[in-house]
């Protein structure tokens, strides 16, 4: 199979995941629900957190404005939500593919991102992160492929800068990162008009790395991101992460090492080995408990994915600019050694979609359980009453926004809300009014 072929694959697996997920409502996973409850009673964008606004703006602007049409079905807005949420990632994933696909070696970059970065931390979709780091692919894989000259590149260049400038806090990092490629793609361009838009899409991605600096700073004491900083180092516990990566390593180690071992079948028994047991992995707690897949585990991840990616990111920036490489880089530019990493890694990225299948038809098993509930009751459920550390319902309990949930999926929100037995000073929300519980006048879930 060819690399062109395999990038069309992928981008296909991508475009099919996108469908399913947003026909099961993937993007009312935790903080969905209460983002949506939001958007829906207040009429307006969800957007409490600025240095993420921009990206709001753009993946809500879908439910509002069917809000505004008089649709009322909060299965068909959730679903709204979810194509959204899903569909402009999987659209700049989309672009990558096409950019680089003349090229194996980026190609086998871009490939790495999708099922060691996307993959394993998109169940939380609803997470800015999942558009930021796309686009910061995306830009990437523009800067370096342009020929310098196009002014539809730099106009891209500068619409994404845009969009990253309030994206997400991981901009620090790989906002400069792209900045200077966007800088070094264009450095040589003879036309005023490419050389401006670059300075521009540069200066943006420099002030998105600004906002996220401010950002972290005001924040830094906030009980909610100390949480999230104690658990940054608990990547461990996404398997779906942790596999592939675990496999970057040992090919990293050994291909720096032995350049020499990048042409030889090592490359394709560590990696078929690794793909295998991705793909297996829904099975494994049958063999050993505690071995499952846990969606906010991809929460937990997300941190260790951007470092992942801003890596990768320079491994192709230096693939394209270094002249005169190292050894190890010499030997991935061979054709064959090439076009045998495309092949793999498409293999695992076809791998991470079984869990992401799997986990995808237990989470709609888990809300049409909850639909019964809290059409088959009245006034307030303790959550605690309820089979919630049972498989599968403990890969998706979240107390606060439980209230949320059951709103959006009864058939008339507010004759029952499912509610758990907490104080909201342990486990609170991160922002108060997503543990309020939701009016929803006038919609209801009408399947």
């Amino acid at each position: 199979m060819s690399p062109v072929a395999v990038a069309r694959g992928v981008a296909i697996v991508l475009w099919a995941l996108a469908v399913h997920n947003s026909l099961a409502c993937r993007g009312l996973f935790w903080d969905g629900a209460s983002f949506l409850v939001n958007l829906l009673d207040q009429g307006h964008f969800h957007d409490f957190y600025a240095a993420r606004a921009h990206v709001d703006w753009v993946t809500q602007a879908p439910v509002l404005l069917l809000a505004r049409w008089g649709i009322r079905d909060t299965q068909l807005l959730a679903m709204a939500q979810s194509a959204a949420l899903f569909a402009l990632p999987t659209a700049l994933y989309h672009l990558a593919l096409t950019r680089v696909r003349r090229d194996p070696v980026l190609l086998a970059a871009v490939l790495a991102i999708v099922a060691a970065v996307y993959l394993p931390t998109s169940f939380f979709i609803i997470g800015e992160y999942n558009v930021a780091f796309a686009c910061i692919t995306a830009v990437m894989a523009i800067a370096l492929t342009t020929d310098g000259r196009s002014r539809r590149d730099a106009a891209m260049l500068l619409t994404f800068g845009l969009l990253c400038l309030r994206s997400y806090e991981a901009m620090i990092y790989l906002g400069p990162l792209v900045a200077g490629a966007i800088l070094w793609s264009t450095r040589g361009s003879d036309d005023r008009v490419t050389r401006l838009l670059g300075v521009l899409a540069a200066l943006a991605f420099v002030g998105a790395a600004v906002v996220s600096a401010v950002t972290i700073v005001d924040y830094w004491d906030h009980p909610h991101f100390m949480k999230v900083r104690s658990t940054s180092v608990d990547f461990w516990q996404n398997m779906q992460f942790s596999i592939p990566l675990a496999g970057f390593f040992i090919c990293a180690i050994a291909g720096v090492r032995r350049p020499a071992w990048l042409q030889g079948r090592g490359p394709l028994v560590v990696m078929g080995v690794i793909a295998l047991l991705l793909a297996l992995s829904p099975w494994w707690r049958l063999v050993h408990g505690p071995s499952i897949l846990y969606p906010p585990a991809h929460y937990v991840a997300r941190q260790a994915a951007g470092m992942l990616l801003a890596a990768l990111l320079v491994g192709m920036w230096l693939q394209v600019a270094l002249r005169d490489p190292p050894r190890v880089f010499a030997v991935m530019r061979q054709p064959d050694v090439a076009r045998r990493m495309v092949l793999l890694l498409g293999a695992l990225t076809v791998a991470g979609a079984i869990p992401d299948i799997m986990l995808t038809r237990l989470w709609s098993g888990y809300i049409e359980r909850l639909r019964v509930v809290v059409d088959g009751n009245k006034g307030v459920v303790r959550a605690e009453t309820l089979p919630l550390h049972d498989w599968p319902n403990k890969l998706f309990f979240q107390d606060w926004s439980y209230p949320a949930l059951s709103a959006v999926v009864s058939r008339s929100p507010g004759q029952s809300y499912v509610v758990s037995d907490q104080d909201y000073l342990s486990n609170p929300p991160f922002e108060p009014s997503c543990g309020l519980l939701p009016k929803l006048k006038g919609y209801g879930w009408r399947s």
